[in-house]
């Protein structure tokens, strides 16, 4: 299966490509693609295609909630409101520039919200202003979801933004940038290889690789291995 779009366009076809076990070929033809950037496929049409006929697959982990499937990350929060404010105009007339100027409005209008985290041996009550759980590497067109992450690593990533001052946003920001977010103030984060149980207060909606498609309570597992991918030979 030959896929040309970005990484909602992978997230829309991830049910049926689990169900028949069929290689995943990408063309990167959307706005982040940070499924691509993971996996080193070239955002050149060509050099993509070349990539496919080269027939180097690579296994990759693919994570759950509820009934839908991500590659790169679920969140909730901050990462929603961003959701809702890229609008096809934007992405359109900015591209990825739309993301950082989307989000500098989202981080004026969110407001913070409780949240239960369930493990296999641990309950965590907290306040947070986003919580993701990732799969990837990459997600938001190049955050870092953790500088130690990878997409077959067999675990899944939890992190949670507590409530900060506006004038630490830059410095934080930054920080998830390069994926080295786990040592800031505020942060909470730890990886997780079993099922996690997200309840929050009020419900929320849940984003899946840039799309709104669930809510809480959200429920997460890893499938491990269980996506194959036409890659670079580079990054087999």
């Amino acid at each position: 299966m030959i896929v040309g779009g970005g990484d909602g366009t992978v997230n829309a076809v991830l049910k049926g490509m689990l169900e028949t076990g069929l290689p995943l070929g990408i063309l990167p033809f959307g706005t982040a693609n940070d499924l691509a950037r993971t996996l080193g496929i070239p955002s050149d049409p060509a050099a993509a295609v070349a990539v496919i006929v080269a027939g180097c697959t690579r296994r990759i982990d693919v994570g759950q909630v509820n009934d839908q499937f991500f590659v790169n990350v679920a969140s909730m929060g901050l990462s929603v409101e961003l959701a809702r404010r890229m609008t096809g105009n934007l992405k359109r007339h900015l591209g990825r520039l739309s993301y950082p100027l989307a989000a500098i409005k989202t981080v004026l209008y969110t407001r913070p919200f409780t949240a239960e985290v369930a493990t296999a041996d641990r309950t965590i009550r907290l306040r947070s202003l986003q919580i993701a759980v990732g799969n990837g590497v990459y997600y938001g067109g190049g955050m870092a979801v953790y500088e130690a992450a990878a997409i077959d690593d067999q675990c899944l990533d939890f992190y949670s933004v507590e409530p900060r001052r506006f004038w630490q946003w830059p410095l934080f920001l930054t920080a998830f940038r390069r994926g080295r977010n786990r040592n800031l103030v505020g942060m909470r984060a730890f990886c997780s290889p079993g099922p996690l149980e997200i309840r929050t207060d009020p419900p929320l909606p849940v984003n899946t690789d840039g799309e709104i498609t669930t809510a809480t309570p959200a429920r997460f597992k890893l499938l491990p291995l269980a996506l194959s991918v036409f890659v670079p030979a580079t990054h087999v």
